[in-house]
């Protein structure tokens, strides 16, 4: 096992496998997943910090086996900010769990090392003390059930995003990554946030029956885009903006403009990967710095 020690930021890590391919159709190794995190971190890491980390890991690469990892692995380094929350209703029968909470370059660089190619977060914070805030942002998983595409997500967006300012929120969007995209919003607490994402999507559901549907039920979904409200629980975690996928490619969570949203015409118009993501952060800075 090859392994490389190096100093981020004043702490010590050692990275290893770094000729690992984890996207073989891409030959995207794992020291270009840590190059894409260190170089993305500016902007990502204002949307882990304070956040508990649930991630997938994908030690083999996109093709092999992966797991979910919710509890900060016995040999994090001490440095590593941790909190320990309740967690009931766990599967595997846990009164509490010690997550890691993504302050800094060097946590982010260490579970980039673990080959966590996806970073999920909760809609809510942790205190300075580590513990759980009131939820700070809404989000909207915007779910396309075949034939549809990101396409007729992008059709719906503007709709929600046009209902949201009416309630006095502005929306940002996102691509989930993967086939669909997400809206977010910042939360003022004004009710809770599940139950108000869930009238805000039977609302939609009710205008428009033909492109939106709100439940869960799989066979209610094709042709539509399902806005999934359930996402605000804060039992639940959606994937970060700028985190990887685990996909075919290394597609990523990317903001976008809402311009884009607009004149999206096709699935592939959406598709960003790493390479992508680091040129319109330069280009843009982030999308989700709210204003």
């Amino acid at each position: 096992m090859s392994k490389v020690p190096v100093r981020v930021d004043g702490r010590e890590l050692v990275l290893s496998n770094l000729g690992k391919v984890l996207y073989p159709e891409d030959g995207f190794t794992k020291a270009e997943v840590i190059d894409y995190y260190t170089r993305v971190a500016p902007v990502i890491l204002p949307h882990l910090r304070g956040r508990p980390l649930t991630v997938k890991r994908y030690p083999n690469g996109v093709e092999g086996p992966f797991f979910f990892e919710k509890n900060a692995p016995e040999h994090t380094p001490g440095w590593v900010r941790r909190v320990r929350l309740p967690v009931p209703g766990s599967t595997k029968n846990r009164e509490t769990i010690d997550f890691a909470v993504v302050d800094d370059l060097p946590t982010l660089a260490y579970y980039a090392n673990l080959a966590a190619l996806e970073l999920h977060v909760p809609q809510w914070r942790v205190s300075g003390d580590g513990e759980a805030l009131p939820p700070d942002t809404l989000v909207f998983d915007l779910d396309p059930g075949p034939p549809a595409t990101v396409v007729e997500c992008c059709e719906v967006a503007l709709l929600l995003r046009d209902v949201l300012r009416a309630e006095g929120l502005t929306a940002l969007p996102k691509t989930s990554g993967n086939k669909g995209m997400q809206l977010y919003a910042g939360w003022d607490c004004r009710e809770e946030p599940s139950a108000y994402a869930k009238r805000l999507a039977q609302l939609l559901e009710k205008e428009r029956p033909d492109q939106v549907v709100s439940v869960m039920a799989r066979k209610a979904r094709p042709g539509k885009v399902f806005i999934d409200w359930s996402q605000n629980n804060p039992a639940k975690t959606t994937v970060a903006p700028y985190s990887l996928r685990a996909r075919q490619h290394p597609t990523v969570s990317t903001p976008l403009l809402w311009e884009e949203v607009e004149g999206c015409e096709h699935p592939d118009d959406l598709v960003f990967t790493a390479a992508d993501v680091l040129d319109r952060v330069a280009e843009h800075g982030d999308l989700f710095a709210r204003a």
